[in-house]
């Protein structure tokens, strides 16, 4: 996709954080368009609501979805992105739900909606738009066959005076399609956030953001209830390359004033090289019992959101209140044209958890094929969790998932 000269400087400053090429006062360009379409597909046991055999179309999730989107240069460093995403499952009786992150099988709704405004050090956005997780690991905006699972409305400023340093600062409001689900931000109070990207250092990226959430919306693992709270975090990781070795540390914090709730925090550390086309990572992590998530949404969302390091099938972010350890390691192995294989084998141990009890395990795996056929993007992939001791019995999970979209 062509990109304009005004997206360009947007996004090497807000998501890139450096190299800021300067803007030149010109003349309004013509609107550059996008689009794209495509569908995701998953089938999978019964959940905690419906019983059902695996596939069964109770549990299976499908939609078609479509994006169209428009950037305009409007001259002198000023710039309007808009994009709206739609979604249908044609009435198709191969499912019960919507794979898109939503509790209707067919809408559509505006996704980014903002005005820019960049030189050649300062760069704002202001509107409804996505947030990556490599500025914003928090709070972030994932996609589903091409359809963000949800943008945020606000404001978000980057600024690159410093040598080989990007601060950011950003207000915003959820915007999630089904706000029971989200259970943290507030649409009234927002959230705060700072953050700072440095690369001084040879191969090196230090990130460190920090945020604040007043009158946050949080769900109490007993009983299920909500409570509204000020919540703050911070997280700060640091990744960089040693020969063929790369290698990095995480760190993660969440509070809150919530009487009699524990902070939470997390350490995750992870190494990985190349052997050719081969690459291999291992991770490990500690996250210890605190009583606040981190993941940003509510359990049962779909939606892998948290940014911790060693989530790969929706375990760390959620399961707070326990004490745990986890080990995991990934490869993924580049084919032609694009294509490439790739899996990740994971195992938790958990202590006292409080809903699930003493001595809970879980070990996790994931095996997928992403490849391009007739210029569409593909994807299927097998995902397969087992707790044991899940309210007191083993609980195993198994989902399937197909994604194909074309861009055009």
């Amino acid at each position: 996709m062509k990109k304009i000269a005004m997206s360009i400087v947007t996004s090497s400053m807000l998501f890139a954080g450096g190299d800021i090429p300067p803007v030149e006062v010109s003349e309004p360009a013509q609107a550059e368009f996008w689009g794209q379409i495509g569908f995701a597909y998953q089938f999978q046991d019964e959940n905690h609501k419906i019983d059902g055999d695996f596939g069964d179309k109770e549990n299976n999730a499908f939609s078609t979805t479509i994006v169209l989107g428009v950037q305009k240069e409007l001259g002198n460093g000023f710039g309007l992105t808009a994009e709206v995403s739609g979604w249908s499952d044609f009435g198709l009786d191969i499912a019960n739900n919507p794979r898109v992150d939503s509790s209707d099988a067919t809408s559509a709704e505006i996704t980014q909606a903002y005005l820019s405004y960049a030189t050649d050090s300062f760069a704002v956005k202001a509107g409804r738009q996505a947030l990556p997780a490599s500025i914003s690991p928090w709070a972030w905006t994932d996609t589903t066959a091409g359809v963000a699972d949800w943008t945020y409305d606000g404001v978000t400023v980057a600024n690159t005076d410093l040598a080989d340093t990007t601060l950011v600062a950003a207000w915003i409001s959820a915007t999630s399609r089904d706000s029971s689900e989200r259970a943290v931000i507030s649409d009234d109070a927002g959230l705060f956030m700072l953050a700072a990207i440095n690369k001084s250092f040879s191969d090196t990226v230090i990130s460190l953001n920090g945020y604040y959430i007043p009158e946050s919306e949080l769900n109490i693992l007993t009983g299920y209830t909500t409570q509204i709270a000020d919540t703050w975090s911070v997280w700060g990781s640091v990744v960089t390359k040693t020969g063929d070795i790369d290698l990095g540390i995480q760190g993660a914090f969440v509070d809150g004033d919530v009487d009699g709730w524990d902070s939470t925090y997390g350490v995750a550390i992870k190494a990985g090289t190349s052997w050719g086309d081969l690459y291999t990572e291992l991770r490990a992590g500690y996250i210890n019992d605190g009583d606040y998530r981190l993941a940003m949404a509510g359990a049962g969302t779909g939606v892998e959101d948290s940014s911790f390091w060693t989530d790969i099938y929706d375990i760390s972010g959620d399961t707070y209140g326990a004490e745990q350890w986890s080990i995991q390691a990934r490869v993924k192995y580049s084919l032609q044209n694009g294509s490439s294989l790739y899996g990740a084998i994971g195992y938790w141990d958990f202590d006292d958890h409080p809903k699930w009890g003493d001595e809970d395990n879980a070990w996790t795996m994931h095996a997928g094929y992403k490849f391009k056929i007739f210029d569409t993007n593909a994807k299927l992939e097998y995902r397969y969790r087992n707790f044991e001791y899940y309210h007191s019995a083993d609980r195993e999970r198994q989902r399937v998932r197909i994604e194909a979209y074309y861009k055009f």
